[in-house]
């Protein structure tokens, strides 16, 4: 398998702040029929896994190496799904919460949750992907039902999440207008397929209907509940809302008044993601576009596996302006 037995990972054994994760050695995991040992060459950081270092993930037991997702090279299958060698991406079905995830040199998950690839990008690029355009592309289609002609409005534009979302829908023939809370970040929205930008202060249903008067089509709600019941009211007659995101840290609505809350005609749906959905995105296709530039990602900083605790500091800030991945 291979002539080093051991590992590096990030380990975290209590909630806390970003220093909670602790670099350690150890044993690489072996890989039982059905699957797969990968060798990490990137990861992505997710909030998820922000929301589970700060222990609000109550079903996540600790000691845990985090991570939802990663990309790198199969090391071993002992049920011959791949083949050693081969580029691979996984994200989703319990890693980093039900078992070790991708915070490691070496991650073991089911083969059923693993997409091969076939692609000379670089692998920050391929590290961006797995779960930001999984969740961009299942809330897009699945959820939000997006058509050709659409206008999208996408809460939260500068998220990973959101700037993908952007991207996917614009080509798709959709069009898109994205919110910021920084006016300065307007062009980078606009580089990722948004005809128009929104500056928000917490409420911008007004100055959308000004602008769209009949409404938007499709809201994807990335902030959470701190600002859903007004992307509802941008919404027109048989519009959907998708909430996939929480980045307002916000989990619950307070005295929710749904007939008061949801417009008529409206329709709210969420978008969690499961390994299914991980498997249904046709990532190879989206990898494809990516390379020909026909796609464009935003990555907003990389580090070092030994920098997980300056890569969790920069992702609780905000401050990265895209996908932060981590080059073991």
């Amino acid at each position: 398998m291979t002539s080093n037995p051991s590992m590096k990972a990030a380990v975290i054994y209590e909630k806390g702040g970003p220093s909670q994760l602790k670099l350690e050695t150890r044993p690489i995991p072996t890989p039982q029929k059905g699957w797969v040992l990968i060798r990490v060459k990137a990861f992505g950081l997710n909030r998820s896994e922000l929301f589970t270092r700060q222990g609000a993930s109550p079903n996540v037991h600790f000691p845990r190496i985090l991570g939802i997702e990663a990309a790198g090279v199969v090391e071993d299958a002992p049920g011959n799904e791949f083949e050693k060698g081969q580029i691979v991406a996984t994200a989703m079905g319990g890693m980093g919460r039900d078992f070790d995830g991708g915070y490691a040199e070496y991650t073991c998950v089911p083969a059923g949750q693993v997409q091969a690839l076939k692609t000379s990008l670089p692998w920050e690029v391929i590290g961006a992907m797995p779960e930001m355009l999984q969740t961009a592309y299942g809330s897009l289609f699945t959820t939000l039902r997006l058509e050709k002609g659409d206008v999208l409005l996408v809460r939260g534009g500068t998220t990973s999440v959101g700037l993908a979302a952007a991207a996917i829908a614009k080509k798709h023939g959709a069009r898109v207008v994205s919110t910021t809370r920084n006016p300065k970040r307007a062009q980078l929205l606009k580089d990722h397929g948004a005809e128009r930008v929104f500056v928000d202060s917490g409420e911008v249903a007004k100055e959308v209907r000004k602008a769209y008067p009949e409404g938007v089509n499709k809201v994807l709600e990335l902030v959470g509940t701190s600002s859903i019941l007004d992307s509802l009211q941008c919404l027109g007659m048989h519009g959907i809302c998708c909430m996939t995101g929480i980045v307002g840290n916000k989990w619950h609505l307070e005295h929710f008044n749904p007939m008061e809350g949801i417009p008529t005609g409206v329709y709210l749906g969420t978008y969690a993601g499961g390994p299914d959905d991980f498997m249904n995105t046709p990532l190879q296709e989206l990898v494809d576009q990516i390379a020909e530039g026909s796609l464009k990602i935003n990555i907003g900083k990389t580090f070092k596996l030994d920098e997980i605790v300056e890569a969790h500091t920069v992702l609780e800030q905000n401050t990265a302006g895209g996908k932060i991945v981590v080059l073991p």
